[in-house]
């Protein structure tokens, strides 16, 4: 386990894990008033909280799958990544991929925090690469069975 430094400057209460094995921590709305995201609508969703990650640690934004599988909202840039050296607010890019007016409330749960640890990739300019069995397979490559 490590120790991140967190600001709540809003209304709400600080994350918490839901259980002993959750990988994520429920981000709340902090806003002054409803937030009506209409059908196709993107906006930035503030939560009030400020971290101090260690070095080679990121905080990921992540959907909370519940509004998406009920209502269609998702985090847009889904994972979003808080850097370790950024020290603003932590913003929620909610995106209403329904047909329906939704509309956020004051300290509703909006997304989904996770602390993971990076690596930085020093990179190694080459001519070729490896083979390998995959090769230069992508999207759907083996097919739908």
């Amino acid at each position: 386990m490590i120790t991140v430094k967190i600001m709540n400057k809003g209304r709400q209460k600080l994350p918490e894990y839901a259980t002993s094995q959750s990988a994520g921590m429920d981000l709340r709305a902090n806003i002054g008033e409803p937030v009506t995201l209409r059908p196709m609508e993107r906006r930035l969703i503030g939560t009030g909280l400020y971290i101090e990650l260690p070095e080679g640690y990121e905080a990921q934004v992540r959907p909370r799958s519940g509004l998406a599988l009920r209502h269609g909202i998702t985090v847009l840039n889904s994972p979003g990544t808080v850097d370790s050296d950024y020290r603003g607010e932590i913003m929620v890019l909610l995106v209403n991929l329904s047909t329906e007016d939704f509309t956020i409330n004051d300290g509703e749960r909006i997304a989904q925090m996770v602390i993971a640890r990076h690596e930085q990739a020093q990179l190694q300019p080459a001519d070729s690469l490896d083979e390998t069995g995959r090769g230069a397979g992508g999207y759907g490559h083996t097919g739908t069975k």
